[in-house]
């Protein structure tokens, strides 16, 4: 769509004839145009194109260059969590929860019982691609070279055939629950995190053998590998940090504390320049009532924090974008924060972009540079509780599940 800056118009109009201001003495120094003679018409357009010129850099500054290309209401009941690109198949995964069958209400329509299923869309078109049904968990990850795919289900990890679209085999992982899932391809290994085990259980993508477990020394979220043989697992704990892992030998080597901000569920990392971008969902020593979302930038060799910035709201996901030098936040408020690398040592928030409320994880495809995000409408909430604590979700709008596609 074409913007135009309407101010343009009054020096396009301007004449060659003459006028002249003076003061309103009531409110000086208000001008008030009163009569032809005094200053010259050229002059007064002189100095309103400077005015204009002036104020323009700040106008275009705040032009945001990113924006929802596009939403396709897919529709579709469950649960959900994460969502992944395959830059590679251009293919989109969902894992979708399994629905218990309610009976239709005065205020409510009936949900049918439905399996899990991990659903597949096109990762350009956003059409429907395929399900497998059986398949759940909260996220997916794809190895390109042996077609082969898993989910973070539980209790047991599902493989899958990327290009038949069928079940391979259920991994067992023990007392494991998964939940975080990344595929790194410097080893082809798949690895699981879960939460009450405080670990990381490690897959061979090209068979599904369990190779061992990571002891992280936190509660992990979301990983990302540097393609070197180092993965990074941000801690979900009050206060937060950031596990580094060297994969060939399966151990951590280190723990990044990360000051006074916890709760964190993303994490970006600019592998050039050895960058992570921590999305932390609240800060302070109390944490600060309300909360006050961060993104903690450190280095990931050493874990050195360079800078703080504010997010938009309680992130879900984090990614970065080597080829604009960007790292992107997703939140569940309804919002996606860019922030912007200007060298390894300066950043700013570039941009907070309204997206979806609920739309709180993230992905990312590199061959487009593309977002992807998703939520689903909801009913009214009901009262919170008089104990305090989590005010409650309203139902899900049947039918209203969304897919949104971002970029410039």
């Amino acid at each position: 769509m074409e913007t135009r800056d309407n101010s343009l118009d009054v020096l396009n109009r301007c004449p060659s004839s003459n006028i002249s201001f003076r003061p309103n003495v009531s409110t000086a120094p208000q001008w008030n145009i009163l009569s032809v003679g005094r200053i010259q018409m050229r002059q007064f357009c002189a100095v309103l194109a400077l005015a204009i010129a002036a104020f323009a850099p700040a106008g275009s500054a705040q032009q945001a260059p990113y924006k929802v290309l596009k939403t396709a209401r897919v529709g579709g009941e469950g649960g959900w969590d994460y969502i992944y690109a395959d830059a590679d198949g251009r293919r989109l995964y969902i894992p979708r929860g399994a629905t218990r069958e309610v009976a239709a209400t005065e205020t409510t329509p009936a949900v049918h019982a439905l399996p899990a299923r991990l659903t597949i869309f096109n990762l350009d078109t956003l059409e429907p691609a395929g399900e497998i049904t059986g398949v759940g968990g909260n996220g997916t990850a794809v190895d390109p070279k042996s077609g082969h795919g898993f989910t973070s289900d539980h209790p047991k990890v599902s493989m899958f055939d990327t290009k038949t679209m069928t079940l391979i085999k259920s991994i067992d992982v023990g007392a494991a629950r998964p939940d975080g899932i990344y595929f790194d391809s410097f080893n082809e290994r798949v690895y699981v995190f879960s939460h009450p085990t405080k670990d990381a259980t490690v897959i061979d993508a090209k068979d599904g053998t369990v190779l061992g477990t990571i002891d992280l020394g936190g509660v992990p979220e979301q990983g990302v590998g540097d393609g070197k043989g180092m993965l990074y697992v941000v801690m979900q704990d009050m206060p937060g940090s950031v596990t580094a892992v060297d994969v060939k030998t399966m151990k951590a080597v280190a723990h990044y504390p990360l000051g006074d901000k916890g709760r964190c569920n993303g994490l970006a990392l600019d592998a050039k320049n050895a960058v992570l971008f921590a999305a932390c969902g609240n800060s302070g020593d109390p944490p600060s009532q309300p909360a006050k979302p961060m993104m903690v930038i450190l280095s990931a060799a050493d874990g050195k924090i360079i800078t703080s910035l504010p997010l938009a709201g309680g992130s879900d996901g984090a990614v970065f974008n080597p080829s604009t030098m960007e790292a992107f936040s997703t939140q569940g408020n309804g919002t996606l924060t860019v922030i912007k690398e200007k060298s390894p040592t300066s950043f700013e928030v570039e941009q907070n972009l309204e997206t979806m409320n609920g739309a709180r994880t993230i992905a990312f495809d590199s061959k487009t540079n593309h977002i992807f995000t998703m939520s689903q409408e909801r009913g009214p909430a009901p009262p919170p509780p008089a104990s305090g604590g989590r005010p409650p979700q309203g139902a899900p709008v049947p039918g209203s599940f969304t897919i949104l596609m971002i970029g410039k």
